[in-house]
């Protein structure tokens, strides 16, 4: 992990950023020795795809193509 300043961060921002992001390696800011913060990269984005999106979410029980054995009435007024 590395470690860097506070006043070097603010000059190299959008670099530290990059390099954080491309290496995957944290960086520590810190400001007189006493860490700040950290900036951690996030992992990538999950393509969304409208294909298969909900495979393993839903469990078929039983025959689904037969017709259900219900006699159904009609309505009479």
């Amino acid at each position: 992990m590395k470690y860097i300043p506070a006043t070097k961060f603010r000059n190299q921002c959008l670099a530290v950023i990059k390099k954080v992001q491309s290496t995957r390696e944290p960086v520590i800011v810190t400001n007189r020795g006493v860490p700040l913060v950290k900036t951690v990269a996030l992992p990538p984005k999950k393509k969304d795809d409208i294909f298969g999106f909900m495979k393993g979410k839903a469990r078929i029980v039983g025959d689904i193509e037969s017709p259900i054995p219900v006699e159904w009435g009609t309505i009479t007024e």
